[in-house]
């Protein structure tokens, strides 16, 4: 007879070739309403408590198929599946039509891009800048901010300024934030290029209250939302800024190398497209010798050969996202994240960067234990009790956790006794 780990061997060989029986293949429906149901979705490995799944997403099983059904059409016969994807435009507009829906706002708003940092070089790279311009952007964006705007200032000669929003981030305030930001805008000021979460402390900017602060300005408000998108319930309207750009492989769990750029209808006309794009729109009037007349967004989108069959499988992650429902993952993972603040704070040697109020923090939580290197504890958290954590990636370093709609409070409790057991 064969034993119970060869049957699993063998079925386990014939999924691989697309032949797994029928009963194997079958999963178990998934509710939106359950929380488990939520996780089965997802290969995670079942033996670590994961904590930083929002650095480069598991793939939800909904995204996992439709990547691997495009990846078979693709390898069968690349020609003909591009061709019924009518140019590519059809397939990209299913895209923008998901990512739409899923902000409230219109396709025509969005361009795709393959990361957050390629977004930010698009928007950062194509501003319409003077030599007298200035950019205001802060101490605390990532290197990704900064480097945009730093080669940008060489080619137009506009002057770049960082100011500091907050002196503790533990203690941050909205008003802290808003009035460094009035403080700072200047009649030369023309754009301001802020992060919605800092990766490097926890803080969550009160965007809303930054763009009504900015209002009676000339100043674009350009945000990096990667460490909110996914997290938080606004849509862009709602928080008033003019651009948001995110990766797609983070908090969403979409497809590894997606991201977009959303732009409010009358702000794109600040911007110009660096990468020649592949809309059909456009190649028309190439043709013809003539400008194209199309949506600046779409002209936006970089053209050439991109890993389609992740591209356009970011369809169905804003499918499921939806049936989740933008509020309730919020709900759940400032819950969670709140618990791991919470019980953090009660461990003796332990320092907690991040703000404990919900409206300015999200899902990362930073911190650091007395008289221990931030990478001596990843790396004893993962081999005592394998929880996995990181190590910010800023000149001062803690030590991140990011519990997601993927964990659950159990796995948060287990990671303050991992962090309590180290002291």
């Amino acid at each position: 007879m064969v034993n119970r780990r060869a049957f699993l061997r063998g079925a386990a060989a014939l999924g691989a070739a697309g032949l797994a029986p029928r009963a194997l293949a079958a999963a178990p429906p998934f509710d939106p309403r359950s929380w488990s149901s939520v996780r089965a979705q997802f290969a995670l490995d079942p033996q670590l408590t994961n904590l930083t799944t929002f650095l480069l997403a598991s793939h939800p099983r909904q995204v996992r198929a439709a990547i691997a059904r495009h990846a078979r059409a693709l390898d069968r016969d690349a020609k003909r599946y591009l061709d019924r994807q009518e140019d590519m435009n059809a397939a990209d507009q299913r895209v923008r039509n998901a990512a739409a829906r899923y902000l409230e706002a219109s396709p025509d708003e969005i361009a795709l891009t393959d990361s957050t940092t390629m977004g930010l070089g698009l928007l950062y790279g194509g501003l319409r800048l003077d030599e007298d311009d200035e950019v205001l952007t802060t101490t605390h964006d990532f290197y990704s901010t900064h480097e945009s705007l730093r080669l940008r200032a060489l080619r137009t000669g506009a002057h770049v300024r960082r100011i500091r929003l907050y002196q503790n981030a533990r203690t941050a305030s909205v008003d802290e934030i808003v009035s460094a930001v009035r403080r700072a805008v200047t009649p030369k000021t023309r754009v301001l290029a802020v992060t919605w979460v800092h990766s490097s402390t926890g803080v969550k900017l009160p965007i809303r209250a930054i763009a009504d602060a900015l209002r009676s300005t000339r100043v674009l408000l350009c945000v990096d939302g990667v460490h909110g998108f996914g997290v938080e319930a606004a849509t862009p309207q709602q928080l008033g800024c003019d651009f948001l750009v995110s990766g797609c492989h983070k908090w969403l769990f979409g497809p590894r190398g997606t991201g977009l750029i959303w732009g409010r209808a009358d702000a794109w006309n600040a911007v110009t497209p660096t990468i020649p794009t592949f809309d059909g729109r456009a190649f028309r009037p190439w043709m013809e010798g003539r400008a194209p007349d199309m949506p600046r967004a779409a002209a936006m989108t970089p053209g050439g050969f991109h890993t389609f069959e992740h591209r356009w499988a970011l369809a169905e992650a804003f499918t499921f996202r939806r049936r989740i429902g933008r509020a309730r993952a919020a709900t759940r993972t400032h819950a969670l994240a709140q618990r791991l603040k919470n019980g953090l704070a009660e461990v003796k040697g332990v320092r907690l960067v991040t703000p404990q109020a919900s409206n300015l923090s999200a899902g990362v939580v930073c911190f650091e234990v007395e008289g221990r290197d931030p990478f001596d504890v990843v790396e004893r958290l993962y081999a005592r009790n394998r929880i996995v954590a990181s190590v910010t990636p800023y000149a001062a370093r803690f030590v991140r956790l990011g519990p997601s709609i993927l964990n659950t409070p159990a796995e948060v409790d287990r990671a303050v006794r991992g962090i309590r057991n180290l002291i």
